[in-house]
């Protein structure tokens, strides 16, 4: 046999990048999983953890500014003072039922829940995570005015833990147990209305190493870690409740944290689009490179707009200002699309609208349709020194906000000379990519100790209850597959909120497994759908009702037209099925029914005989009892 010579390292890598272009372009990623509580209370305060309906009125509110502070290390945030310039004034509307003065900060926070801490040692246990042995709660500051005390309690649970998923060992180095925000009322240029109702609820955060080689595998991390969430039967459900980030970036480009992703389906879609945005970056820094590009500074144009027809700006034009920079080289690229209806002027413009106006305009757009002169055009490029090949951006709207609004702006274009800047970028859910710039990266420098709570010691017996009561999927999708035979349904179950509810009434009843998994994840929704208010149903009345028909007293059929009439009737199950003549006709009650209907319908075939008794007694009788006794060879049901 002769020895192969081995081939050149490099010609190794080209063909893995071949078929790994995720690997060739140098692509990272990592998620971070927000998912919130569902404990009888918030984390440090007895308020409940129900977020209310939209139409609730608060009874008060209150109005606070933030100004960005350094943190442990004495650096101030970047992203905190971004905030600051944006001079936003924060409004928190109060509700007696959910909002405390520990929400307010007007009150030292209450001992933390120690329902959820249970639950995040669970979490961390079942990933294998090191727990911490002393617990030490920290003050993050918060940015965006979703606090009123401007910073969230969190508290390191868990380190360097790992999950399992598609063969792939993905690193989860942290899990937290933090606050929940306000959530936003509504939001204007210069003003945000937050409700305080879910503020304060336990959050759990799980994040991954950026460790994620692909957007298929990312989405296949954040199913494996939201079904491990469920299987605690200990989280909320519903829009928001759950949220994930994600963080990316490829090789030349930047570190993107991409916010708040509530469809778990996109994700991968997400991440493309990502990558095609860095990439058109990429390649606009380059041609900037090739142009000698550059950005000229803000200059006081008004002069020029006086007597305009220019809607945007005549608007303005009255007790407002108008500023205008030079952006030499960039002709043709600030309307380059780099994602679906997203150019880099667009991204431009996100910078500015921070400040709070919305009068901009760059001159890739159709100058003729804002009905701009020749004559302002020219003595603009004349003001800014450019030629016919360069391009401008024109700010219009009050003076204080408008000089905002050019500083913004020149920072993103010039950011454009060097390529991707690291940002955090709000999530569209409708199209899967991002929309806008929200605010640069955070830093560690938001982090500093809580002054207000002691540390929490871990202990054994603590340790202990996390390991019994930590959720296992490979033991819960082999338990599920040998009581139910779909895989699909296995599926929906284990990411079910009934699933704890599935479990008890298989093991409580007689009850057939697939049937109860049909009624609990079908028949239920379709009640709900209906009208029916099925989550007000005690779990305790919907176990009887199953074992009512393992017992053979109702009727498969029966099933579904009980549960839709326990939230209209109280009392005693037996004697409402009585009432509702929904006890099922069996044995020998079914027998001399049948007789009965016999001699009257004399005659006629045996299917028309099933098709009448069953018109009448669809509800009360079983529909295979009855055909083995017009067949004469059934056994009696007792």
């Amino acid at each position: 046999m002769v020895a192969r010579k081995a081939k050149p390292e490099k010609e190794k890598d080209a063909r893995a990048h071949e078929s790994d272009p995720y690997k060739a372009m140098g692509f990272m990623c990592g998620l971070e999983i927000h998912q919130r509580l569902a404990t009888r209370h918030k984390l440090f305060c007895s308020c409940p953890t129900n977020v209310l309906d939209k139409s609730i009125k608060p009874e008060a509110n209150i109005e606070r500014y933030q100004r960005a502070v350094a943190g442990e290390l004495g650096a101030v945030d970047k992203s905190a003072e971004f905030e600051q310039l944006r001079h936003r004034s924060f409004v928190y509307n109060i509700f007696n039922t959910n909002t405390c003065l520990v929400d307010c900060d007007e009150e030292p926070p209450h001992e933390m829940n120690r329902e959820a801490l249970g639950i995040s040692l669970s979490l961390a246990s079942a990933m294998g995570m090191r727990m911490i042995d002393e617990v030490q709660p920290m003050r993050k500051g918060v940015i965006d005015g979703s606090d009123p005390s401007a910073f969230q309690r969190t508290l390191v649970i868990g380190l360097d833990g790992s999950i399992k998923v598609n063969s792939k060992t993905i690193k989860v180095p942290l899990l937290s147990l933090e606050e929940e925000s306000s959530g936003i009322g509504s939001s204007g240029g210069a003003s945000v209305v937050y409700n305080t109702d879910r503020l304060g609820i336990p959050l759990v955060e799980i994040d991954t190493d950026a460790d994620i080689p692909d957007p298929k595998t990312a989405k296949a991390v954040a199913l494996y870690i939201g079904t491990l969430l469920r299987l605690t039967g200990k989280v909320q459900r519903g829009i928001g409740s759950i949220r994930q980030d994600l963080n990316m970036s490829i090789r030349d480009g930047a570190r993107v944290e991409i916010k708040g992703v509530q469809e778990l389906d996109f994700i991968d879609k997400f991440i493309e689009n990502e990558v095609k945005r860095q990439q058109n970056l990429i390649m606009i820094k380059k041609k900037l490179a090739a142009s000698n590009a550059s950005v000229g500074k803000a200059e006081n144009v008004t002069p020029i707009f006086l007597s305009t027809s220019v809607d945007v700006i005549k608007y303005h034009i009255k007790d407002g200002a108008v500023f205008a920079f030079a952006l030499k080289g960039f002709k043709g690229l600030l309307g380059f699309e780099i994602n679906p209806n997203r150019r880099l002027g667009t991204e431009i413009s996100d910078y500015a609208k921070m400040a709070g106006v919305h009068g901009i305009i760059h001159s890739d757009e159709d100058l003729q349709k804002y009905r701009f002169t020749g004559e302002e055009i020219a003595a603009l490029r004349r003001q800014l020194r450019i030629s016919e090949n360069d391009s401008f951006i024109i700010i219009a709207g009050k003076p204080e906000e408008v000089e905002r609004a050019s500083q913004l702006a020149i920072w993103r274009a010039e950011y454009a000379l060097k390529g991707v800047p690291k940002e955090t970028r709000m999530a569209h859910d409708n199209e899967n990519y991002t929309s806008k710039f929200l605010r640069p990266l955070p830093t560690g420098s938001r982090m500093y100790p809580e002054t207000d709570i002691r540390p929490i010691f871990i202990t054994k017996e603590m340790r202990a209850a996390a390991a019994e009561a930590e959720p296992n999927i490979e033991k819960e999708r082999k338990y599920l597959k040998s009581k139910v035979k779909a895989d699909a349904v296995v599926g929906q179950l284990m990411l079910s909120p009934r699933l704890p509810l599935f479990k008890a009434i298989v093991e409580k009843t007689k009850a057939d497994p697939e049937f109860v998994a049909t009624v609990l994840l079908q028949k239920m929704t379709e009640l709900r759908r209906s009208g029916v208010d099925v989550d007000s149903i005690d779990e305790g009345r919907i176990i009887e009702v199953f074992r009512y028909y393992a017992d053979a007293k109702i009727t498969k059929q029966a099933v579904q037209e009980v549960l839709a009439l326990i939230p209209k009737e109280n009392g005693e199950l037996g004697a409402m099925l009585l009432k509702r003549g929904l006890l099922r006709l069996k044995g020998a009650d079914l027998k001399l029914l049948v007789e009965n209907y016999t001699k009257e319908n004399k005659g006629i075939s045996k299917d028309d005989l099933r098709a009448r008794i069953m018109a009448k007694y669809r509800l009360s009788v079983d529909g295979s009892e009855l055909n083995s006794l017009l067949e004469g060879k059934g056994t009696l049901v007792h």
